[in-house]
């Protein structure tokens, strides 16, 4: 099992809806140095997401556009590398994330990779229900996710420290 600190605490955030990027009132979450990722990372994150109910899993980076989720919230661990993601939009934060770092955005949480060491890779999953939506900030898909956004399920686990962990806790409606 992927070594996880049992008492670790996940920086906040709350971005505000910007009238593009709609963000959540649910805190996005970033766990610092949460994974020891080991010599074979994306299997250690993948193995630590399933194990706590997060799955339909992809390997890949954050794409270079602004974009988010609508219909579901997405967890991103960092295998391997570093890079710099514009997370809430463009009103919202830059962070530097990298490899053992998880960010665990609710629906609706703008991002974007804004530069990344060419060794930056990520593993993304997301918690039961609907397949994931990628929209872009337009008013109109801004329009339709303020419908989407409050009708995705709170997760039951949080994808790095399970059912007891401080998702369940910070998510509230």
């Amino acid at each position: 099992m992927p070594v996880v600190s049992s008492d670790a605490e996940p920086q906040t955030f709350v971005f505000q809806d910007d009238g593009l990027v709609p963000n959540n009132p649910m805190p996005f979450l970033v766990y610092r140095a949460a994974i020891d990722v080991g010599s074979n990372p994306e299997a250690t994150i993948e193995q630590l997401f399933g194990s706590n109910g997060w799955g339909a899993m992809w390997r890949n980076g954050v794409y270079d556009f602004a974009h988010y989720h609508a219909t579901v919230h997405e967890v991103l661990g960092v295998a391997r590398g570093s890079a710099r993601v514009q997370f809430g939009g463009e009103h919202g934060h830059a962070l530097e994330i990298a490899a053992g770092d998880v960010a665990i955005l609710p629906a609706g949480t703008g991002h974007q990779c804004l530069s990344a060491s060419g060794d930056f890779s990520v593993v993304g999953a997301y918690p039961p229900g609907p397949p994931m939506d990628l929209q872009r900030p337009t008013p109109e898909n801004h329009a339709r996710a303020l419908k989407t956004i409050p009708q995705v399920a709170v997760p039951a686990t949080d994808p790095v420290l399970g059912k007891d962990g401080p998702l369940v806790r910070l998510w509230k409606r």
